[in-house]
C-alpha cells in the first residue's frame, strides 16, 4: 500500500495542488506544516510572516534564482483556524498543468514533501479539526454523483451522523459502567438497576442501530448509483427505448434482428439519480458465433444489473421466449415494458409480474410512466429525505451491524444469567465496533486505507 502513515511526523510540511488537472483559471497550491510559512517566506516577493491569519496578498513566486515564475495570489490560515489545525498557505496561480507543476516544484524545492493522496484531511483529523467520520465525510461529498448524494455526504461532513454514534456511545457506556461494577464487586450486591431495564434499554439502543443499518440499501443507491439492463428478444425495440431515455441516438436502430451484437453502455440521469443504462443484444438461440458471443454477455449483465427492463413487443404479442426471460428475472428487481403499443395490436394479454409498462420507445410514449415506475422500484419505501440520516459506507454498516449483535448477545446473556464478566466483554465489543467509526479506535492500516482513497491535494 503506498499510503502508510508509518511512522507519522507531526507538523511536518508537505504540499500539493489542490485543484484538478488540466486547464483553467485558477491553479491551487496547498501548503501545510510547521515550516509552512518559512517556505512561503522564502518564495514569495512579500513579508508573509507579518501576514495576518485568513488575509490574501498579492504578489509573485520566485525560484532559487530570484527568477519570477508566476504573479499569485498567496492566502495565510494560521495554525488552529485552518483546514488541517496546522499553519496553511495557499497558493493561487494561473490555471493550468505546466505552470502549476511549476509553482509545487518551488515549493518542493524549498523544503516541503509532496503529500499523498487525502494527507491534508488526516492530518485535519490528527489534530482534531475532524473525527473519522466526519473525513470520510470529505471525500463522499467530494465523489457524489447528484443532488441526494451531496446532502447525505453533508450530514456526514457536518457531524450529524458522529453524534448519532456519540449518542450510541454514550448510552452504552452507562450499561457497560453497570456491567464492570457487577463483575469488580460482586459480593457487594450492587443494584443501580434492574436485569428487565438493562434489557429494555440496551433493545431500544440497538434497534436503533438496525434502524440506521437499514439506510445503507438507500445509501447505497445515493453513493454508487444503479444499473439498468435493457433485455428481451431481437428487435423489440430496446435500443430504442435506449436511445429514447438517453434523448440521443446512441444505439443503431436497425429492423435486422441481431444488429446489436456487444452491450452498450450510457450513463443516465434519472429522477436525480445516476444510473448506468445497459443495451444488451437480442435473446434467442443463434449459430453465428459473434452473436452467440453478444448473448452471453447479455445473460452476465442481466446477473450484475439492479434493475432489469424487460422489453415485450406488443405488435408482434407474447412469445414463449418471453416468459422464459419473466421467469428469470428476481422477485422485486423488474420491469416488464410493452412497446410499439403506437402500432397495431392485439389486446395486451395479463401478466403474472408486479410492475408492468406500455410505451412507444419511437413515439416517445409513456416514457413518463415508466421513468415513474422505475423510481418506485428503486426506493421501495421512497426516497430519503434531506434531514435524514443515511449510511453509504460499508465500513460504517459493519462496524454498526457488530454493534447491534454484541448489544444483542448482552440481552441474551442477562436473560439466561450468563455471568457478568462476559456480558462486559460484549458491551467493550459494541463500543470498540462505534468507536471505529469516529476513530476513536482505529488501527494504521485501516486509517492507510481510507486516506489511500483521496486525491492527492485534499
Amino acid at each position: 500500500m503506498d499510503f502508510i502513515h508509518t511512522p507519522y511526523q507531526p507538523g511536518e510540511t508537505i504540499a500539493a495542488i489542490a485543484t484538478p488537472p488540466g486547464e483553467g483559471g485558477v491553479a491551487i497550491i496547498r501548503i501545510s506544516g510547521n515550516n509552512a510559512l518559512d517556505i512561503a517566506a522564502e518564495i514569495f516577493s512579500g513579508p508573509v510572516k507579518a501576514y495576518k491569519t485568513h488575509t490574501a496578498h498579492y504578489g509573485r513566486i520566485l525560484d532559487r534564482q530570484k527568477q519570477r515564475v508566476d504573479d499569485v495570489l498567496l492566502l495565510v490560515m494560521l495554525g488552529k483556524k485552518s483546514y488541517t489545525g496546522e499553519d496553511t498557505v495557499e497558493v493561487h496561480c494561473h490555471g493550468g498543468s505546466l505552470i502549476a507543476r511549476r509553482v509545487l516544484e518551488v515549493v518542493l524545492q524549498a523544503g516541503a514533501r509532496a503529500a499523498f493522496p487525502g494527507e491534508f484531511t488526516f492530518k485535519a483529523f490528527l489534530n482534531g479539526k475532524l473525527d473519522l467520520a466526519q473525513a470520510e465525510g470529505v471525500q463522499e461529498l467530494i465523489s457524489a454523483k447528484n443532488e441526494r448524494a451531496v446532502d447525505a455526504a453533508k450530514h456526514q461532513l457536518q457531524g450529524s451522523f458522529s453524534q448519532k454514534i456519540a449518542g450510541f456511545q454514550q448510552a452504552l457506556t452507562q450499561i457497560a459502567a453497570i456491567l464492570e461494577a457487577w463483575v469488580d464487586f460482586p459480593e457487594e450486591g450492587l443494584e443501580f438497576t434492574t436485569m428487565e431495564v438493562l434489557c429494555t434499554d440496551l433493545s431500544a439502543i440497538a434497534t436503533e442501530i438496525e434502524a440506521l443499518i437499514a439506510t445503507f440499501h438507500d445509501g447505497k443507491i445515493l453513493h454508487d448509483g444503479l444499473t439498468l439492463c435493457l433485455i428481451g428478444r431481437p428487435n423489440v425495440g430496446k435500443s430504442s427505448l435506449m436511445n429514447a431515455l438517453l434523448d440521443k441516438e446512441r444505439a443503431i436502430v436497425s429492423p435486422t434482428p441481431g444488429t446489436t451484437r456487444d452491450v452498450l453502455e450510457d450513463s443516465l440521469r434519472l429522477n436525480g439519480l445516476n444510473l448506468r443504462l445497459l443495451d444488451t443484444a437480442g435473446m434467442r438461440d443463434t449459430e453465428e458465433h459473434i452473436e452467440r458471443e453478444g448473448v452471453r454477455r447479455s445473460k452476465e449483465m442481466m446477473s450484475q444489473a439492479d434493475l432489469i427492463l424487460l422489453v415485450l413487443d406488443a405488435h408482434m404479442g407474447f412469445h414463449s421466449s418471453d416468459q422464459d426471460l419473466l421467469d428469470q428475472i428476481p422477485a422485486g428487481k423488474g420491469i416488464a415494458i410493452w412497446n410499439k403499443i403506437d402500432l397495431p395490436h392485439a389486446p395486451l394479454p395479463a401478466l403474472n409480474f408486479p410492475h408492468i409498462v406500455a410505451i412507444s420507445a419511437q413515439q416517445k410514449l409513456g416514457l413518463d410512466t415508466l421513468r415513474q415506475t422505475i423510481d418506485s422500484v428503486i426506493w421501495k419505501k421512497g426516497p430519503p429525505s434531506k434531514e435524514e440520516i443515511v449510511i453509504t459506507n460499508v465500513r460504517h454498516k459493519e462496524a454498526l451491524t457488530a454493534a447491534a449483535e454484541a448489544c444483542r448477545s448482552v440481552i441474551g446473556g442477562l436473560q439466561t444469567e450468563i455471568s457478568p464478566e462476559f456480558l462486559a466483554l460484549d458491551m467493550r465489543n459494541s463500543l470498540s465496533e462505534l468507536g471505529k467509526i469516529i476513530g476513536t479506535n482505529i488501527t494504521e492500516d485501516i486509517l492507510s486505507a481510507i486516506f489511500a482513497k483521496f486525491c492527492i491535494g485534499k
